[in-house]
C-alpha cells in the first residue's frame, strides 16, 4: 500500500492533475481538509471509499490513520489531499517524517498552488523580462510557527523582487508598513481571495491604498498578496525565447 499526498488544487476542482483524479478514483481512504477541499472533488473517489474530513484532527491522529491503513492493506492507493500544492504550505513535510519511521511507503502528485491560480485570475506573468525575474513566495507570522531568523518581509523586499505573500491579509496594515521603505507608496499591489473559486475577489492598487481597500472588502483569510513592478508593467523588450536572434539549433537549456 502507497500513501499518495495528492495536491488539491486551489479550489476549483477542475485544477486537480489528470494524475491526482485518477488516483482518487482508485483509493480505499481519502484524507482531506474540510474546510478547503470542494465536494466535487471528493466525487472522483469510489463510492465504498472512507472519507475522514481532517480539520479537527491532531497530526497524530492524521498519521495514525495512514499507518493502520498501510496495516491492513486491503487497498494499493490512500490518498491524501492538500489544498494547492504539497510543496509549498501543506505541512506534509512532518507527515512524511512520521511515515518514514513508520516504514509506510508514500508518494508526492503536484497541484496547483494558489499563487499560481491567483497570477491567472491576474492575467500576470509574473517573471517579466528586465522588470522582475525573482518570485519571492513568503508569508507572515502572528499565531502561527515563527519564521526563521532572516527571513524577514523588510529582507526580501530589499531586494526590490516580486513578492506573493501568504497568510498576511490579515495584518495588511503591517503588511504595508514593513514594505513602503522599500518599494515606495506608488508601487503596484494585487489582492487574489479564494482564487479559482465562486467567490473569488480581486483588488488591485498600490501600496498607498490597498490596506483601506482590504478592510473595505471585508477581506480575512484565504488570500495572497501580490506586490511588485511586473504587475502594471507595460514597457518591456520581448523575451529572447522566442526572438529572431536565437539559434534554434542550441541544446534545450542553454539560454
Amino acid at each position: 500500500m502507497t500513501v499518495h499526498f495528492i495536491g488539491a488544487g486551489p479550489g476549483a476542482a477542475d485544477l486537480i492533475t489528470v494524475r491526482g483524479r485518477d488516483l482518487l478514483a482508485r483509493c480505499a481512504l481519502c484524507l482531506y481538509p474540510g474546510s478547503l477541499t470542494p465536494t466535487d472533488l471528493l466525487a472522483h473517489c469510489p463510492e465504498q471509499a472512507r472519507l475522514v474530513d481532517t480539520a479537527e484532527l491532531t497530526l497524530d491522529e492524521i498519521v495514525d490513520e495512514l499507518v493502520t491503513a498501510h496495516a491492513a492493506d486491503h487497498n494499493p492507493v490512500v490518498a491524501r489531499l492538500c489544498s494547492g500544492d504539497p510543496s509549498v504550505y501543506s505541512a506534509v513535510a512532518e507527515q512524511m517524517r512520521r511515515l518514514d519511521a513508520a516504514g509506510v511507503d508514500y508518494e508526492v502528485t503536484p497541484g496547483v498552488p494558489a499563487f499560481a491560480a491567483a497570477a491567472a485570475t491576474l492575467k500576470r506573468e509574473l517573471t517579466v523580462p528586465t522588470v522582475g525575474q525573482s518570485l519571492v513566495i513568503t508569508r507572515t507570522q502572528a499565531r502561527s510557527t515563527p519564521m526563521p531568523e532572516g527571513e524577514s518581509l523588510s529582507a526580501f523586499a530589499a531586494t526590490g523582487t516580486t513578492l506573493a505573500v501568504h497568510l498576511g491579509i490579515g495584518r495588511i496594515e503591517q503588511v504595508v508598513e514593513e514594505l513602503l521603505p522599500h518599494y515606495g507608496p506608488d508601487c503596484p499591489v494585487a489582492v487574489v481571495a479564494h482564487a479559482s473559486q465562486p467567490a473569488e475577489t480581486v483588488l488591485r492598487g498600490t501600496l498607498a491604498d490597498i490596506a483601506e481597500q482590504v478592510r473595505a472588502a471585508g477581506l480575512s483569510r484565504a488570500a495572497t498578496i501580490f506586490v511588485g513592478r511586473v504587475l502594471d508593467a507595460e514597457a518591456f523588450p520581448d523575451s529572447f525565447l522566442y526572438s529572431k536572434g536565437r539559434d534554434r539549433r542550441a541544446q534545450p537549456g542553454s539560454l
